[in-house]
């Protein structure tokens, strides 16, 4: 079987999967029980300056639901720990005495002063952590106080703040960068001249989850007043996967370790973050929502990928997706798919034609000789790929390269031979056979 063990900045775990820096995190009580559970390492819930900061005594927590009740994205106006200082310390002294083998990596949110920074880096570090994560994401709150995404936004204070952390710490320095930015690149590159020895990211979106039907203010309120929060879980999935691949395949950031977050729910996820340059990945919605045990489920579902791609390692997998990302510019214009509809796995819901039919380019039939038939028209078919997305059977439609090119004077596909399809025998994609021989999709 494949190994599962990362390295990390030089810091060895068991596997790749982290808790992020948050709730599951605050205590030496969780996160004991997460270790027990198999989890490879934990980023512990940001520390901050004494005397601590006061949470609300209210909801805390919102969440998106799908249609049936499954939580799909997650809010949180939950600030940084609330618990005094050396309580925090004396609990990550003894989970690193207990738990050698895993990673403990202690998040740190302080003032924009260097003197601030230069008492307490060496306090925390002699806990014996493994390394610092510099919290310049959190959206609500602390950015109102002048940290958290309020440094993260400006790449001088991220490159300031990590330059004073580096001056104080002998461990590494991890950066955590906000989302809440048009370009991430910037921030990273400001962290990486500040001596940051990795990013993580992202942080938290800021977001407004809904209203009350009822009272008509926002959702959840503290004695009838709300703000905006960190918005987390899968949906921000897309987000974070663009924002680490900007940075894995940036010319002047490319050589900076990166540790994926945002939306990790299962193994699939966390092949997504490591294929587009993630070292490792870092959960924290799917533990909020499903508990601890879904460990087992993301090792050996990734354990499992790397046997079947002959892969030993994890390292092996890092950054294999990075070539294939481009600039829309560089695209390939003399490559033409179109949607293909297998009769056998139809089960004539409509929707394809629907949606073609209403909002894309009318290339989807729903009636041959009077009958119920939905049937792709190869002439009006520009492979947008919009009915393979809506389908509810898996497979049924795919997307099959059909044409050499497009005629420059016209913009148009090029006519050709209608290809003869046939099933892949390593892959459930087909492949065509045309007049240049087979093509792989």
């Amino acid at each position: 079987m494949a190994d599962l063990t990362s390295e990390f900045l030089g810091i060895s775990s068991p596997n790749p999967f982290w808790l992020a820096s948050a709730p599951p995190t605050d205590k030496a009580y969780n996160v004991n029980r997460a270790f027990e559970a198999g989890w490879g390492g934990a980023v512990w819930k940001t520390l901050g300056e004494d005397p601590p900061i006061v949470n609300v005594n209210g909801p805390r927590y919102s969440a998106l639901h799908s249609n049936d009740r499954r939580v799909i994205g997650f809010n949180n106006i939950e600030l940084i720990t609330d618990r005094p200082l050396q309580v925090n310390l004396d609990e990550i002294r003894q989970i690193k005495r207990d738990w050698p083998d895993r990673a403990l990596v202690v998040s740190v949110m302080l003032p924009m002063n260097e003197e601030t920074w230069a008492r307490y880096v060496p306090m925390i570090e002699d806990t014996g952590a493994d390394a610092f994560e510099l919290n310049f994401g959190c959206p609500h709150g602390m950015s109102e106080r002048g940290m958290g995404a309020a440094v993260g936004q400006v790449p001088e204070y991220i490159q300031m703040a990590t330059e004073w952390c580096k001056k104080a710490a002998t461990v590494p320095v991890i950066v955590k960068l906000t989302p809440n930015v048009t370009n991430i690149v910037p921030p990273a590159k400001a962290a990486q001249d500040g001596g940051a020895d990795a990013v993580s990211l992202i942080n938290t979106i800021n977001s407004i989850m809904r209203v009350n039907y009822d009272t008509l203010t926002m959702f959840p309120t503290t004695d009838g007043m709300g703000t905006h929060g960190g918005y987390c879980g899968e949906a921000v999935k897309p987000i974070a996967l663009n924002m680490v691949a900007e940075i894995a395949r940036n010319a002047e950031t490319s050589r900076l370790p990166i540790s994926g977050i945002g939306g990790v729910t299962n193994w699939r996820d966390a092949v997504d973050f490591l294929a587009l340059g993630a070292s490792n990945v870092q959960v924290c919605t799917a533990a909020m929502v499903y508990g601890f045990k879904i460990i087992d489920d993301l090792t050996d579902g990734l354990s499992t990928f790397l046997d079947d791609k002959g892969m030993r390692s994890v390292a092996e997998l890092v950054g294999k997706a990075v070539p294939s990302v481009t600039d829309w510019q560089y695209l390939n214009l003399n490559h033409v798919e179109k949607a293909h509809i297998d009769q056998d796995l139809c089960i004539e819901c409509g929707r394809c034609h629907i949606v073609c039919e209403d909002t894309s380019h009318q290339a989807i039939t729903n009636s041959l000789n009077g009958e119920r038939h939905f049937e792709v028209i190869d002439d009006e078919c520009v492979g947008c790929n919009l009915c393979v997305s809506v389908c509810p059977v898996d497979s049924c439609i795919t997307m099959q390269p059909v044409t050499e090119g497009i005629d420059a004077r016209t913009g148009k596909p090029i006519a050709t031979e209608k290809a003869n399809w046939t099933t892949h025998p390593n892959n459930p994609m087909r492949i065509a056979n045309g007049p240049s021989g087979p093509k792989d999709e």
